[in-house]
């Protein structure tokens, strides 16, 4: 019997209910190329339409007849190693994704291709017995030159044009070429260098006038190989100069790669030394390396307590070793001050990998890491997918953060796949924070991870002194604005001194909204379920969530009635502060501003010492400025009583990072908390910096709710254009939980809902939770990977998309 090369391969074309790996065979001109983890184009459903898969397996077997071929490898070396496609079995297994999509997340997205499919006519056909589309498809091509892209096509014939062209191509009128184009590509520079001694090159020339290329033999003798840009600038030779001095045998070009990597500017530094305290907790977790384990640890320091110095010794350890490190801070705000520290300490070891970066910038990151020319990477959750070698330390720095799960498949959680990555090297994980999430302080009490604590802020400097200040009594004595009386006295005493404050409003905009006097008209988004946001900057209402922007009606457009400004952002709290502390300059710090970046403004508050930061959760964690002797935190409800069982914890947390940012320096620190809750246990532990007494409440409610870390809650979420239809196939899903609660191994699990989101409209899609409480084992896992494709192969679900995500931190 014939043998023939077959690939298991993982088709992007294939959605979650038909996934899995797909049998290929290799022609003869693709063996030696077609890898495990090299991408390929491949023919895909009844149609035959070329998509792009990635090689998961390759091995000899029986050549069955009709089994498809491959028509293309994509990648002259695989881009994935055994690693690699091993991370990706896992999670498409944990996290209900397909494997391409899996694969996808773990590449950058410079490396990512773009499939066009290119038609283009073959002789004159006979129009005759041709159906109306045929004719209209053909016309359009004879339009385009007799050559155009698929895309095209059905945008001037309709989505059906691809079935018609394909007919066409059965009847030999058509043809049709798959063109892969990659997002970013590498760059390439040319190094001139002379190809002879600097004499013998100047003898050749010395019986001609060519002064252009003597200087170019001068240069060249004297500065050694350099690029050919540089040639051509420093003696104004043309690259046609130096291609004609190549051929006479006086210099040589070689082309070599150039990287486009960010350069750090941070000057060398020797390490801190380490308290009495630091030390004992760097030694604790270095003698967790020794084990040669897998382990977890929780670092929990309060505010200011210096865990990022330990970070720096332990990183320092971990490279001692032979070892390689990674380091996650959950917000690309905290990523400059990050790298300062860690290029100063371990120079151009490391690299910082984050989604601001351009999209080549990342490309090039990523091929110094899988070169291993780097040692070290910082940066945001994707970067735990930076393709590192004997992995030796993972960092999660404030570990309780949201910005650790993804909100897109597959949705998963950085903390997980760290624990993932430290299993399989034998690494440690140090999970950081002066607040951390409930579940992972259980996890410490329960010995499931170590604890190692400092109790004392760096130095010894004394905590910030914390006023609550009541926004009821405010609005008794006449006050509507948002900086209180209080607050107001405290910006005025630390203006007096020089000295510089932090205010933080989680709201970016300036009204909340507009209101109608007259007839309660409210703007609405018309593609969400969520007022309008008014931003005085430009005067437009915009939507927070899916970027909707109009022109602000001066009166209502329902009644003509006057509009009410309702609610204050930060441009709204920008204006007050210039009207309460004329000529004092204030920054402001937002989504709006930091659309051009956040460091430059960052950079300015600490380098020319402005008096007044104001901005939203990018200036409440992680920050390090000295002068900053005052915090103001404007409105302290505002998390607190959303509709989440996180509602608590986040505020706390918010509450406590935000605090923290004052006295860091070497005066003593204030903050004043502005609530209309000041009797509220979170808001008064927060104030106090106490987080057991917090955890051990918390605790408590989540045990009567059987919420996390007490069970799992599996949120199904159903969304479609029409909520009728999005509202009766939560409840086939509901219905299809019961089924899967009363599994002999789905013991002690329960089906909530159908109930909406808490938006129910986003971006023209309806969408309905239910929920799975549970555990988050193989069993439960298999059940909902046999509901999802049941699901999917419903006919009454046409049009509408089923996803799943486990503890969801939104």
């Amino acid at each position: 019997m014939e043998t023939a090369v077959i690939v298991k391969v993982a088709v992007s074309a294939a959605p979650y209910s038909i996934d899995k790996p797909y049998d290929y065979l290799v022609p003869e001109p693709w063996l030696e190329a077609a890898l495990p983890g090299a991408r390929v184009t491949v023919p895909f459903g009844r149609g035959n339409r070329t998509s792009e898969g990635l090689i998961l397996a390759r091995g000899e077997g029986e050549k069955i007849p009709g089994l498809k071929p491959l028509t293309a490898v994509l990648d002259p070396e695989p881009v994935l190693d055994a690693d690699g496609i091993a991370l990706a079995l896992w999670l498409r297994g944990r996290y209900f994704c397909t494997v391409f999509e899996a694969a996808r997340t773990l590449l950058p997205a410079g490396l990512w291709f773009r499939l066009r499919e290119i038609w283009q006519l073959t002789e004159p056909v006979s129009e005759e017995g041709l159906s109306p589309a045929a004719r209209a498809v053909l016309e359009a091509l004879r339009a385009a030159g007799g050559r155009a892209e698929q895309a095209a096509l059905e945008a001037a014939c309709g989505s059906g044009a691809g079935t018609v062209l394909r007919a066409l191509e059965k009847e030999g009128a058509v043809v049709h070429e798959t063109d892969a184009r990659r997002k970013a590509g590498d760059r390439m520079r040319f190094m001139a260098g002379l190809a002879a001694d600097a004499g013998e090159a100047l003898d050749q020339l010395a019986h001609r006038r060519a002064p252009v290329r003597r200087a170019v033999v001068e240069l060249l003798s004297a500065s050694g190989p350099i690029p050919a840009a540089d040639v051509c600038y420093f003696t104004g030779a043309a690259m046609s100069t130096l291609r004609a001095m190549e051929r006479a045998g006086l210099v040589t070009l070689t082309a070599e790669e150039e990287l486009r990597v960010p350069t750090g500017t941070a000057a060398p530094e020797p390490p801190a030394v380490l308290t009495a305290e630091q030390a004992a907790a760097y030694a604790a977790i270095r003698a967790l390396a020794d084990t040669g384990r897998p382990e977890a640890v929780l670092l929990q320091g309060v505010t200011g307590s210096g865990k990022t110095q330990v970070y720096l010794h332990l990183v320092a350890d971990a490279l001692a070793r032979g070892r390689t490190a990674l380091v996650l801070v959950p917000e690309i705000v905290l990523t400059p001050q990050m790298m300062r520290r860690f290029s100063a300490r371990f120079g151009d070891t490391v690299a910082m990998i984050h989604s601001a970066l351009r999209v080549t910038e990342r490309y090039d990151q990523w091929k110094r890491i899988r070169r291993g020319e780097v040692k070290v990477v910082l940066g945001t959750r994707s970067a735990v997918f930076a393709p590192l070698k004997n992995l030796g330390l993972v960092i999660l720095d404030e570990e309780q953060e949201s910005g650790y799960q993804s909100e897109n498949a597959p949705r998963y959680h950085a903390r997980d796949v760290a624990k993932y990555l430290c299993g399989r090297d034998k690494a440690v994980l140090v999970l950081g924070s002066a607040t951390p999430s409930v579940e992972t302080a259980w996890a410490a009490e329960q010995g499931v991870y170590h604890r190692v604590e400092l109790t004392e802020r760096y130095n010894r400097r004394p905590l910030p002194e914390v006023v609550i200040a009541d926004l009821r009594q405010e609005i008794r004595n006449g006050n509507s604005g948002s900086i209180g009386a209080v607050l107001r006295r405290e910006l005025a005493e630390n203006l007096d001194r020089g000295e510089q404050s932090i205010l933080f409003l989680n709201r970016r905009g300036s009204s909340r909204m507009l209101l109608c006097g007259e007839c309660g008209e409210v703007p609405q988004c018309p593609r969400c379920s969520v007022p309008l946001t008014y931003h005085s900057a430009n005067g437009r209402l915009m939507c927070h969530h899916c970027g909707h922007s109009e022109r602000a009606p001066e009166r209502c457009p329902v009644c003509g009635g006057l509009l009410k400004h309702v609610g204050s952002g930060t441009q709204k709290v920008e204006e007050e502060l210039r009207q309460l502390f004329p000529g004092t300059e204030v920054l402001r710090l937002d989504a709006d501003t930091a659309a051009s970046g956040h460091e430059p403004i960052l950079r300015r508050f600490r380098e020319d010492r402005v008096p007044i930061l104001l901005g939203t959760q990018m200036v409440a964690k992680g920050l390090d400025f000295p002068g900053v002797t005052l915090v103001g935190v404007l409105a302290a409800d505002l998390s607190l009583y959303v509709d989440n069982y996180r509602a608590a914890e986040r505020t706390f947390s918010l509450l406590t990072q935000v605090v923290g940012r004052a006295g860091r320096g070497g005066s003593r620190g204030r903050a004043v908390i502005q609530t209309y809750a000041p009797e509220n246990d979170v808001i008064r532990c927060a104030a106090r910096q106490d987080y057991q007494s917090f955890y051990q409440g918390e605790i408590r409610m989540r045990r009567l709710r059987r919420c996390p870390p007490f069970a799992d809650l599996f949120t199904f979420t159903v969304s479609g254009p029409e909520e009728g239809a999005v509202l009766r196939a939560a409840a086939r899903v509901r219905q299809a939980l019961d089924g899967l609660c009363a599994a002999p191994d789905m013991a002690d699990t329960e089906a909530l809902g159908p109930a909406p989101a808490p938006v129910v409209k986003l971006n023209n899609r309806y969408r309905y939770h239910c929920l799975l409480v549970g555990r988050n084992d193989a069993a439960a896992r298999a059940h909902i990977r046999a509901l999802l494709r049941d699901f999917a192969a419903d006919r009454a679900n046409r049009g509408i998309h089923l996803f799943v995500e486990c503890n969801s931190m939104e």
